[in-house]
């Protein structure tokens, strides 16, 4: 774990989204302890406050202050991508197993099951769970979770299949290992690095679709904030005040971003083929001539000088209607060529 933090460090975009990602973190845990301003509190009398030193990000229409609404979002927010992120991991890894260990008719209904499912969008699941049971915070996060973990089923079953058949795969199971104890031991290390990747990406997803479902109503219910309930209830107003709907739409962004970042960091991190590049370029580049060009070896018991090079010789173009001919020579100690 240790290795894969520093490899993540020590790439410029997991860096990066390892920075954004802190920082909705601490937004969040900040919201618990402290907001300059109950969320929910209507004070007419700063209706469109400006942005300055009592408002930070302004007020809106009823004259709640937007910097405490933004703070506590990203508290709703990483909770239901969390929680969606964790139900489709335990999704994607169980659909991925039962499309691969069990018997072949088995895995197989399994696996076009997931297929099938893969047609419904995210969003568009989560939309009828919600028409169905009632928009709250918890419809939404089993929704998300589900549709994501279908999508990560579908990429981990093909490594767990790469896995399975392994050559210390195949002796554990001629020495008598159990399906058990296979999966413990080789299936689930071996397939980690891309579950953590697709599980970064799935958090991104996850408040990407939040934001969209309270946008929609479908979200978590009011009065707790969301940045998209917030981009919703303002935009009427986008003419009259874009700024206000400036700070929810970029904190989207910003989070959505730092997961998608963090990602590249964690693939790159993962992939030795990412991180031993070769030295003077990518692989496919041209060489230079110098460095395609070595010098012909002399043997040191031959006497004979080294025949010197024959000069390039100007290509004929051939007439029309005559075939190509081709030039014969005589190399010294070759014969004809």
């Amino acid at each position: 774990m240790g290795a894969l933090v520093r490899g993540v460090w020590g790439s410029r975009s997991g860096r990066l989204g390892a920075v954004l990602s802190g920082l909705v973190v601490v937004a969040a845990v900040v919201s618990l302890v402290w907001t300059p301003y109950d969320p929910s509190r209507v004070d007419p009398a700063a209706s469109w406050a400006p942005v300055g030193t009592a408002h930070w990000f302004g007020a809106d229409r009823l004259g709640r202050d937007l910097f405490s609404q933004v703070l506590v979002g990203a508290r709703t927010t990483l909770v239901v991508a969390v929680a969606a992120t964790a139900i489709a991991a335990a999704v994607g890894v169980g659909l991925a197993l039962l499309a691969t260990l069990p018997p072949r008719l088995v895995a197989e209904g399994v696996a076009h099951l997931v297929d099938v499912l893969l047609a419904f969008p995210v969003l568009l699941l989560a939309m009828v769970l919600a028409a169905v049971y009632g928009g709250s915070r918890w419809t939404a996060i089993v929704a998300i979770g589900v549709g994501a973990g279908i999508g990560l089923g579908r990429v981990t079953r093909g490594e767990v299949r790469r896995v399975l058949g392994a050559d210390y795969v195949l002796a554990a199971r001629a020495a008598g290992a159990g399906t058990g104890r296979i999966v413990r031991r080789h299936v689930l290390p071996n397939i980690a690095p891309t579950v953590w990747v697709q599980l970064s990406l799935i958090l991104g997803l996850s408040v990407l679709t939040e934001a969209a479902l309270s946008y929609l109503g479908f979200g978590t219910p009011p009065p707790t904030p969301s940045w998209g309930r917030m981009l919703s209830e303002l935009q009427p107003y986008l003419t009259l005040r874009p700024l206000t709907l400036l700070w929810p739409g970029l904190a989207v962004v910003l989070t959505v971003l730092g997961f998608n970042l963090l990602g590249d960091g964690l693939r790159e991190a993962g992939d030795p083929r990412l991180r031993e590049r070769p030295a003077g370029g990518s692989d496919g580049a041209p060489r230079t001539a110098a460095a395609a060009t070595t010098p012909a070896s002399t043997s040191p018991a031959s006497t004979s000088p080294t025949p010197p090079a024959p000069a390039p010789m100007a290509a004929v173009a051939p007439t029309a209607g005559s075939a190509p001919r081709t030039r014969l020579r005589w190399v010294r100690g070759e014969g004809r060529a």
